[in-house]
């Protein structure tokens, strides 16, 4: 009871604070150039993924050392919060499933912090995701991607797909893996979960831990070779994170 009037008081107090901050963020991009009111979205996003973390009672913890080479972040998936950890100390591009772009606020926030949404299941969206990947990495920024392509509870990553790496290869771009895990294994968003039932039930608890580890860089023209080394080393170190947290109990 105590955990589900948790959850829904930071429901409120999320939907409340961002919303009114939107509104203030969108009156305001009236009275800005386009060039400008990309540059102040980044800070504004910046501005509410600090507000979040501390609303929600995240506790996180970081491994390694973020990588001062822009690229293509590889990560595994958990949840739709995977990418709102992943920004809190980098200026980068997550791409996302083109359903979240129609979730009330949530969708607004994406669009104007530089989200690519792509459609899996059509061709063609896929090829319109290439192209916009292409663009932020031409321009030295880096793009985060989840190439397992749905979110799960398996103890390590599922199967990757492919197009990612094919495309870090044909730019030559570094892949810079990292992987993500969250101590409550169902904290994850999977199945038939859905938004709100999933936040309150994920944020009812006093703290959310999650742990993080930035991995080496890595770099070859051999799409394979940088598939299975990501995968392996995203595995490696969700292997870890569970031991320790068993380790803990």
């Amino acid at each position: 009871m105590l955990s589900t009037l948790l959850g829904l008081t930071r429901l409120v107090l999320f939907f409340t604070i961002i919303s009114f901050l939107s509104l203030l963020f969108y009156l305001g991009s009236f009275f800005w150039s386009e060039e400008k009111t990309n540059r102040h979205a980044l800070s504004f996003r910046d501005l509410i993924i600090r507000i979040i973390n501390s609303l929600l009672g995240i506790r996180l913890q970081i491994y390694g050392t973020a990588p001062t080479v822009q690229g293509l972040i590889i990560a595994n998936h958990r949840s739709y919060f995977d990418p709102i950890i992943m920004l809190i100390h980098r200026h980068t591009f997550p791409v996302g499933k083109k359903e979240v772009a129609s979730w009330p606020l949530i969708g607004y926030l994406c669009k104007i912090s530089g989200v690519i949404f792509v459609d899996r299941k059509n061709a063609e969206s896929r090829q319109e995701t290439c192209d916009a990947i292409k663009v932020v990495l031409d321009k030295g920024q880096s793009v985060i991607n989840f190439p397992e392509g749905t979110t799960h509870m398996q103890p390590t990553t599922i199967t990757f797909n492919y197009g990612s790496f094919a495309m870090a290869t044909k730019l030559r771009a570094a892949v810079l893996p990292i992987a993500i895990d969250y101590k409550v294994a169902t904290d994850a968003f999977v199945d038939n979960d859905t938004f709100l039932p999933h936040f309150i039930k994920c944020f009812g608890k006093r703290t959310t831990d999650i742990k993080m580890t930035y991995l080496e860089p890595v770099y070859s023209d051999d799409t394979d070779y940088l598939l299975q080394s990501s995968k392996n080393s995203i595995d490696n170190e969700l292997i870890r994170f569970r031991k320790d947290w068993d380790a803990e109990q």
